[in-house]
């Protein structure tokens, strides 16, 4: 499946559009339990670190991603929290504090089991946007979601889905 994300010229936001061959439940709950997330956010070759982690309505996040000496900081807070429908959060990247992204993640149920995850990150400007682009965050996304096609397809996902 591909990732599809668009960046249009003068607009400071990204869309990201990708299909799962799971429910929307089991991509939602990637998205929500600490352990699942831990498994696939990220490219492969960046040690991954769970700081803070409260995904409700009002909670807050924090990781870190790393290479040898190079760790990139992250941080947000969770502003809605829709079980198994929308994820609305911050992000900011900790070396640019004040370029804070909003980001509205739906996860949309198809036929024959399937879903799709539609996210919007809206940029404070079209140059900060331009500047996530250009960081190479496309590689970090397209492999974080063959990532996460790998743990949905393993049996630690499981078919239940936690109500709460």
């Amino acid at each position: 499946m591909r990732t599809q994300i668009v960046a249009p010229a003068g607009l400071p936001w990204i869309d990201i559009v990708r299909e799962f061959d799971a429910p929307a439940e089991l991509v939602f709950r990637a998205h929500v339990d600490p352990d699942l997330f831990a498994r696939w956010i990220g490219p492969r070759d960046l040690a991954f670190s769970l700081g803070e982690w409260d995904p409700r309505t009002g909670g807050s996040w924090a990781y870190s991603s790393g290479r040898g000496e190079d760790v990139f900081e992250f941080y947000g807070s969770f502003h809605e929290v829709r079980e198994n429908e929308r994820i609305v959060q911050t992000f900011t990247y900790r070396g640019s504090p004040d370029g804070v992204a909003l980001e509205i993640v739906e996860f949309q149920p198809l036929p024959a089991g399937r879903s799709r995850l539609v996210s919007r990150s809206i940029g404070s400007s079209v140059e900060g946007r331009d500047a996530m682009v250009a960081s190479g965050m496309e590689h970090g996304i397209v492999e974080g979601y063959e990532k996460l096609d790998e743990v949905l397809g393993s049996a630690a996902v499981g078919t239940e889905v936690p109500t709460s």
